[in-house]
């Protein structure tokens, strides 16, 4: 061997051992993703969690160059599906999307098999989603004043459908309660879909629906929209009055969907995979899905949502001390 080669395979040793391992990892036969990657959704299919991962599902896939499994483990206010991905491999192949749930069960269960601050690794958010007061079309109210006038003749005697105790969908209608000063009776069930399945039914009377799985069902005539919960008006339902300009101007509130790596993931990977979710919740048809159902696309930093599920874990422990919300 020339010295001009020896030179070269020892400037090559040199470059390959400054660079980071992770960087590595990304670049060479064993580079991030070389297999499917999981997605673990902590509900049923068909609600508002499992739409929007197939929505940005092939964008991804594209991206990635990998295929995408949607996994749905439901029950339990999403600590079954969560605690799964607590328990996955860090390694990029196993991640979750959760919803804002994630943060209400840090104060409502006492106990939980994860540690929510601790046992995993914020990605990216993906969207906001505001919720819609439907009810079945026999309930004779056409508004927030008229169903409160309702509920009060008849208190006990109205029932809404929960998600459990730990979905916002539970404690935003039970804040709604609080302010209304209502007597309405939660009847939990395991996911958006069995729930909307049983108010379509007229099994309960009502319920507080994600946009993204309520507009359908509204404009196919199976629920009527008495209100939406954020502050403002939504272009999708423009007609339809917000439930702050209905009385209550405190009330204020929407569900997000946000995606989560288990602890000890590399900061590479982690990195890859927000990059590809910004990239797929961009891409020009997926904002207009997401448009027409009403939900704001909202990639973030893993900072950033970090910072916001640290905020609600304390904005949602004042409402569940308010209501005096108790698991299941």
């Amino acid at each position: 061997m020339n010295r001009i080669s020896l030179t070269v395979i020892c400037w090559t040793h040199a470059i390959l051992a400054s660079v980071a391992p992770g960087v590595l990892a990304q670049s060479g036969p064993g580079a991030f993703p070389n297999k499917p990657i999981r997605v673990l959704i902590p509900y049923p299919p068909g609600g508002g969690t499992d739409t929007a991962m197939r929505i940005v599902q092939p964008k991804l896939q594209e991206g990635l160059g990998q295929t995408i499994v949607i996994e749905n483990r439901p029950g339990a206010s999403e600590t079954i599906g969560t605690d799964a991905l607590a328990k996955s491999a860090p390694d990029g192949y196993t991640i979750g999307l959760v919803s804002n749930a994630f943060s209400i069960n840090a104060t409502l269960f006492p106990k939980l098999p994860f540690d929510v601050h601790s046992d995993f690794l914020p990605v990216t958010m993906m969207v906001v989603v505001p919720f819609v007061l439907v009810a079945h079309p026999a309930v004779p109210a056409n508004s927030v004043r008229e169903l409160v006038t309702l509920a009060k003749s008849q208190p006990g005697k109205l029932n809404f459908a929960s998600l459990g105790s730990g979905s916002p969908h539970y404690l935003g209608f039970e804040w709604f309660k609080m302010l209304a000063g209502l007597d309405i009776v939660a009847v939990p069930y395991k996911g958006l879909v069995p729930a909307m399945t049983a108010v379509a039914a007229g099994e309960v009377q009502m319920m507080l629906a994600g946009l993204t799985a309520g507009l359908p069902q509204v404009k196919a005539g199976k629920f009527k929209a008495l209100a939406v919960s954020p502050v403002k008006r939504i272009d999708v339902l423009r007609e339809v009055p917000t439930i702050a300009e209905s009385g209550y101007p405190e009330y204020d509130v929407n569900t997000w969907y946000a995606i989560l790596a288990p602890r000890g993931t590399p900061a590479p990977i982690v990195a890859r995979l927000n990059a590809e979710f910004a990239k797929a919740l961009n891409a020009p048809d997926s904002v207009a899905r997401f448009t027409a159902m009403g939900v704001e696309v909202a990639p973030s930093t893993p900072e950033a949502l970090w910072a916001r599920i640290r905020g609600e874990i304390d904005t949602w422990g004042r409402i569940i001390k308010t209501t005096g919300a108790k698991p299941d």
